[in-house]
């Protein structure tokens, strides 16, 4: 049978690497040099954003008695009331924000709310500045709604993002607004507050919106930049996650902060695309905002800024540097210059070689990704010291 016509969307959205990365290291898993039992090294992978502990206690509690319950009907496109209050009072608590919870809707994860955003503000012929590195999923998202993700490309001394100097510059009779991510995946660097405020302001200044990233802003590991950019305004489009500081990756759940005018705009979009999002998901979720729950997030976020330590001081001494030191999030972005000049070749020989799998760079965008690769050290501690004592070996041949 003939393969159906393709729409022409589709030759904007490139192939998500990391997961070709993960599927190399899968098969080099299975052969008999991964098997102990065959006298193997096991692989270690560093190559997903996924954090090593899943949902707190009392998530799970809660969820099994919805389901002990049957109580899953449908709720509101815009998600439990009670959810978006607790949202409220979270922002209220640790940002010193007050949000109305008539803003905020409730997503099937950061993936559908970006891909609302987008359906809800970006037309064909618009383009939206974006930074180079930057997470891939964000800018297909743009591209699915028919406009155009322009990088810019950034540096160390940006801390790999965009500031209002690069956005006012590039700016163009078509330029719709920006889409920022603070802290970013993939360098784990943030914009510094007064920097996000200037560019927050070259975008209005220009009657465009500013759209910010902002699932990882819980795990924020230095005071300064542990700060939300809803707080220059209402006009400010915010978007999160149950996924990485809450623990609930496969749960899909995320959520949006609108400005007043969009809300209505959005929930039209999320009532025929989606219905709602999942109920056992919201009503486990509640359980996210107890004293127990909370206290446990920040046990978590401690434990992985010990990594980050651990990390960025084992990657210096193999002579894998990182330019700027990550703030929030739990990546590493490394420079490989000292060993290779093409970070995907040397990724993939590190899968075989070390049996350590690392993404290469390719997938953040054209300006970086020869040189880069990203670590993620959202796993434990002591495979974290494995892997560097590996990469030691096979980098410099000592132990």
């Amino acid at each position: 049978m003939a393969t159906p016509r393709l729409a022409r969307r589709l030759d904007h959205i490139q192939p998500f690497y990391v997961m070709e990365v993960a599927k190399a290291a899968r098969q080099v898993a299975q052969t008999a040099a991964c098997d102990p039992a065959q006298g193997g090294t096991p692989m270690i992978y560093l190559n997903i954003g996924e954090p090593d502990v899943g949902a707190a206690p009392r998530v799970l509690e809660a969820a099994a008695q919805v389901l002990h319950r049957n109580d899953t009907p449908y709720t509101d496109a815009t998600g439990l009331p009670a959810l978006r209050q607790a949202l409220s009072g979270w922002y209220a608590h640790h940002f010193q924000l007050d949000i109305d919870p008539a803003r905020i809707v409730i997503t099937a994860g950061a993936s559908a709310a970006l891909q609302l955003v987008c359906l809800a503000l970006f037309d064909s012929g618009d383009e939206v500045l974006m930074p180079d590195p930057c997470y891939p999923c964000n800018r297909h998202f743009v591209a699915a709604a028919g406009a155009t993700a322009r990088l810019l490309p950034t540096t160390a001394a940006q801390r790999f993002q965009l500031d209002a100097a690069s956005v006012a510059a590039a700016w163009t009779p078509a330029t719709r607004g920006v889409l920022l991510a603070s802290p970013s995946n993939p360098t784990g660097t943030s914009i510094e507050p007064a920097e996000m405020a200037r560019i927050v302001q070259a975008v209005r200044a220009r009657g465009g919106v500013t759209v910010v990233d902002e699932i990882y802003l819980g795990l924020s590991y230095v005071t300064r930049y542990a700060t939300s950019a809803l707080a220059l305004g209402d006009d400010i489009v915010s978007v999160n996650s149950f996924s990485k500081y809450f623990g609930m990756t496969g749960w899909r759940l995320g959520w949006m902060v609108l400005p007043p005018g969009l809300v209505e705009a959005v929930e039209r979009l999320a009532q025929n695309l989606y219905i709602c999002p999942s109920t056992l998901a919201q009503k486990a979720a509640l359980a996210c905002f107890e004293p127990e729950s909370l206290a446990e997030y920040q046990r978590r976020r401690s434990e992985l800024g010990a990594r980050r330590d651990l990390v960025l001081q084992g990657l210096h001494d193999i002579g894998l540097p990182v330019p700027v030191e990550p703030d929030g999030a739990f990546y590493a972005w490394a420079d490989i210059g000292q060993h290779a000049t093409d970070s995907w070749d040397f990724c993939h020989q590190l899968i075989h070689s070390a049996h350590v799998a690392l993404t290469p760079g390719r997938d953040f965008g054209p300006a970086n990704a020869q040189r880069h690769l990203r670590l993620s050290y959202a796993t434990a501690r002591p495979l974290l010291v494995e892997a560097l004592a590996r990469l030691q070996r096979q980098l410099h041949g000592v132990a």
